[in-house]
């Protein structure tokens, strides 16, 4: 085969190799799970590691562990992307308590794996967010992940209970004002 032939040959394949990945990509897209199967996915190994989850207002599982609520949020627009949520650890009194907060999630994020401590509005969350390979194989890092967000309000708890009490507003009796 002549130079010319081989360059017509290596396209006719590269033609072929590219349609059928548009092909392949398209029958993935087709494929991806509904929000509704992504519920039963989580509620079925929920409920097979003994919790006893629901589906929320938005549609999102909850669940509860020693006391504490759970949510899984279903993604249907990215499947594979898997966040494990527990929101309102910590109520935001005042400004001072808001900067406390601030450098304990910091220090939280920064020693913790894969945990992310943030502020929604006045409370303080937690969450692990992960990219799966399929929806289902979050199953294998569930409890890995269960354990890292409890190391990241550990790490969080920790940091704020090393502040100083918060000074307290003094009464008319007790101002000794000059």
């Amino acid at each position: 085969m002549n130079f010319a032939g081989t360059v017509v040959a290596a396209a006719s394949a590269l033609t072929l190799v590219l349609s059928t990945g548009a092909v392949g990509a398209k029958e993935q897209a087709a494929e991806a799970p509904s929000k509704e199967q992504l519920q039963r996915l989580y509620i079925e190994h929920l409920t097979a590691e003994g919790y006893r989850p629901d589906v929320d207002v938005d549609g999102d599982i909850q669940f509860k562990r020693e006391g504490r609520r759970y949510f899984i949020i279903i993604s249907e627009k990215d499947p594979e992307f898997f966040r494990l949520v527990l929101a309102n650890i910590w109520e935001i009194e005042d400004d001072l308590e808001r900067s406390r907060v601030l450098v304990a999630a910091d220090h939280s994020n920064a020693v913790s794996k894969v945990s992310k401590v943030y502020i929604v509005k006045n409370n303080v969350w937690v969450c692990v967010e992960l990219f799966v390979a399929a929806p289902e194989d979050f199953r294998g890092i569930f409890e890995r992940s269960m354990s890292a967000m409890d190391a990241g309000v550990s790490n969080y708890v920790e940091r704020m209970r090393e502040f100083p009490a918060a000074p307290q507003n003094p009464s008319s009796d007790d101002y000794r004002g000059v």
